[in-house]
């Protein structure tokens, strides 16, 4: 059973690092289907975006990650549910404009849906002081 939620938590992990590189890399195709259709982002300014216009933004450019490395991602496991959290530092221009390279908090929720594991919501926190104009 230990090794069976172990390799549970390994999966959802990978599934993260598969996201997050997926969306430096602006490959929708790959990152579309590790969204749910009902996958909602709250950004570290409180803005909520859903999957079509965080992904759509990405696709357009106005938003350019160009670095998104998380540090250790921590699993909690629940049944056909996971919540992660990890803390990353990101590289990212929004709109056309540079965001000073930062470190935030990130907690997503994962549901495993019709066999697969899809993030539903994600919230990012900054760390330290940031002005709303840096977003």
């Amino acid at each position: 059973m230990i090794s069976e939620i172990q390799t549970e938590v390994d999966n959802i992990r990978q599934i993260e690092r598969s996201r997050l590189r997926a969306l430096v890399a602006a490959d929708i195709a790959a990152a579309q289907p590790l969204h749910a259709d009902d996958f909602q982002l709250i950004t570290p300014i409180g803005a909520a975006l859903s999957r079509e216009q965080y992904l759509g933004a990405i696709a357009a450019g106005q938003i350019k990650y160009g670095v998104w490395e998380p540090g250790e991602i921590a699993v909690r496991l629940y049944g056909c549910a996971a919540v992660i959290r990890y803390r990353a530092r990101l590289e990212v221009i929004f709109n056309g404009h540079p965001v000073p390279p930062a470190q935030y908090w990130h907690t997503d929720a994962y549901e495993r849906r019709d066999g697969r594991w899809l993030v539903v919501w994600s919230q990012a926190t900054a760390i330290g002081m940031q002005s709303p104009k840096d977003y």
